[in-house]
């Protein structure tokens, strides 16, 4: 359940049009609730930020329906920035008995970076955090795994989809998790959840019976994203290969050269984001002078018009914002001009334990430069905060 403590619209029953309105009666609208689909999609592509989003949902059943409808909810990725989800997090409710003096909740934070004054939560049972192990996040889904176990959680409304149990004989029990991606949203016909073990990668087509299994000689997969129209995935030694679902799960190495003096390596852990039309492999790393200590964040994009592929440097990523967390699985997202609600171009938005840190991206400066800088990009049983976006913005007409 998505709860916000501001009171963000008023109940439908106050907006009904007043009896002696100049509105013909013949029309048959006697309140906002009647208006047909069409007007109300023209106020949704108004909105302004996710709480607007919240508010129209929220404001009776005819208004849900016709969000639900909405044909390009996908575009509010693009319009608005993801949101921070903080685990296990201390809120302050003074409505709550005393605890030792100090009236606290632990439950699943959320920040808007858009309005950081609205307090929302998102509630997730701790069980499901806390005793299984994090493979990954994928639209608007907590993927975790345990034993063979996997679960798929809405980060939002909580409910879950449960995969059957992963092929793993009685050694593999303890196996360590990778990663876990979805390629389309699970209420899409073609979607496959994928984990990525030690020794294994996973395909299980959403509602079947079965897994698909592609052992790994001397790699284990890292990372998927989607790019141009095709699944792309890292390994641990950041090469990147293509990959197929069909007719069987399948990895065809991309080779490429790298451009530069600055390679990839494990000490800076290196991650993929899309930037549009742009597939970028970003590698952070810190530099200390006397009194104060930055992060140096270097984009790479890949040049496909050459073979083999070059990863070419960007000095200036010109109108793009980019959002990471501190677990290695957890996915990073771009957004397109992010000015227009309030955030910055060239700047890279860290999820900590508190709220967000900001890093300057390619030359920009670290607008962060202190003593001490935040940012740590590992693997991690316990979630650690990320960013995401709800599963709703992905469901487009449905």
């Amino acid at each position: 359940m998505f709860c916000s403590k501001v009171a963000i619209m008023q109940s439908p029953s106050k907006l009904c049009v007043a009896s002696g309105s100049a509105q013909p009666a013949a029309s048959g609208l006697q309140c906002w609730a009647d208006l047909p689909d069409g007007p109300l999609h023209s106020i949704l592509a108004l909105s302004g930020s996710f709480r607007d989003l919240l508010a129209f949902a929220a404001t009776c059943r005819s208004w849900r329906t016709a969000f639900s409808s909405y044909p390009s909810k996908s575009t509010f990725c693009a319009k608005f920035p993801p949101l921070l989800i903080q685990f296990n997090a201390r809120v302050k409710a003074p409505d709550l008995p005393s605890n030792n003096g100090r009236h606290e909740l632990r439950t699943c934070k959320v920040i808007d970076p858009s309005n950081k004054n609205v307090a929302l939560r998102c509630q997730i049972p701790q069980e499901i955090y806390q005793k299984m192990h994090f493979a990954g996040t994928s639209y608007g889904e907590l993927i975790c795994c345990l034993g063979g176990h996997c679960l798929i959680v809405d980060v939002f409304s909580g409910a879950e989809v449960s995969p059957p149990c992963l092929p793993f004989s009685g050694k593999f029990a303890g196996e360590f998790y990778y990663s876990g991606t979805l390629t389309a949203p699970l209420t899409s016909p073609n979607s496959h959840l994928l984990v990525s073990t030690e020794t294994s990668l996973f395909d299980w087509p959403v509602g079947s019976d079965s897994w698909s299994e592609l052992q790994l000689s001397d790699a284990r997969i890292e990372q998927i994203v989607e790019f141009n129209g095709q699944f792309i995935a890292m390994d641990d030694s950041y090469k990147i290969y293509s990959l197929q679902l069909s007719p069987q799960i399948g990895l065809q190495e991309i080779t490429t050269e790298w451009v530069g003096d600055l390679s990839p390596s494990s000490y800076s852990k290196p991650w993929l984001v899309v930037c549009g039309d742009m597939l970028l492999m970003v590698t952070c790393f810190s530099t200390m002078c006397p009194g104060s200590s930055s992060l140096v964040c270097i984009p790479h994009h890949l040049d496909m018009s050459t073979n083999p592929h070059k990863w070419v440097e960007v000095n200036q990523l010109d109108n793009w914002a980019l959002f990471v967390g501190g677990d290695v699985r957890s996915r990073p997202f771009s957004c397109l001009r992010p000015e227009q609600w309030g955030g910055r171009s060239k700047w890279l938005y860290y999820a900590s334990r508190h709220s967000f840190i900001v890093h300057g991206v390619g030359d920009e400066r670290d607008p962060s430069a202190g003593p001490d800088i935040e940012y740590e990009r590992r693997w991690s049983r316990k979630l650690q905060p990320l960013w995401v976006y709800p599963s709703m913005f992905y469901s487009d007409g449905q």
